[in-house]
């Protein structure tokens, strides 16, 4: 199957790969575009694992204030190199974290932050709740539900806010795949008018 460059730019877009890439992952899968999107992904999650032992210390702190000064957000966002940090797509990159932080409110970058105690009282709650289930099924709806906790409250496997089809990890690996460098959220602080009184 053939492909016209009008398949490139849409397949651009909507994984922000560079031309070579696209062309390439559209010759892989014959033109099909969610086979394209699909060796892409893959592509970017190669890289990042290559590239995750590499230090970052450099990046940028960007501040993001939602609904009139209600919301507010400080994020840390590092990457191997300076040059990388003053790019475009690394300033988008970081204010769409921010946004996403500032809409969806998570505690934890990822699920290893996430203390043990908290997993616990969580995997009691929910096994409190099925406990008259019957017992081949007790343990899949349990882990379901603590899946689900963790993509309210762990912003790496929260749905991303301007594409709900893939993760924000999904997002960040499409980023350093473009980006060709590691790149890691340190940090992050939400703060909600009102929100401890």
């Amino acid at each position: 199957m053939s492909f016209a460059n009008k398949d490139i730019k849409q397949l651009r877009e909507k994984m922000g790969a560079g031309i070579m890439d696209c062309k390439e992952a559209l010759k892989q899968s014959n033109g099909d575009m969610e086979k394209a999107v699909l060796f892409l992904r893959k592509k970017g999650m190669e890289l990042k694992a290559k590239k995750s032992t590499r230090i970052v210390r450099e990046g940028a702190i960007e501040s993001y204030v939602h609904l009139n000064g209600k919301i507010g957000v400080l994020i840390e966002i590092n990457c191997e190199t300076d040059f990388v940090a003053r790019t475009d797509d690394f300033k988008e990159l970081t204010k769409n974290l921010a946004m996403q932080i500032a809409a969806s409110a998570p505690l934890y970058i990822d699920k290893s932050q996430v203390p043990q105690d908290v997993v616990e009282k969580e995997k009691d709650l929910y096994e409190s709740q099925v406990k008259n289930k019957p017992e081949k099924i007790k343990e899949k709806i349990v882990e379901g539900k603590l899946e689900k906790f963790f993509q309210e409250v762990c912003l790496l496997v929260q749905p991303f806010i301007r594409d709900t089809s893939i993760t924000v990890d999904d997002y960040l690996t499409s980023k350093i795949a473009k980006m060709g460098e590691n790149v890691a959220i340190r940090r992050f602080v939400r703060y909600q008018l009102g929100e401890e009184l």
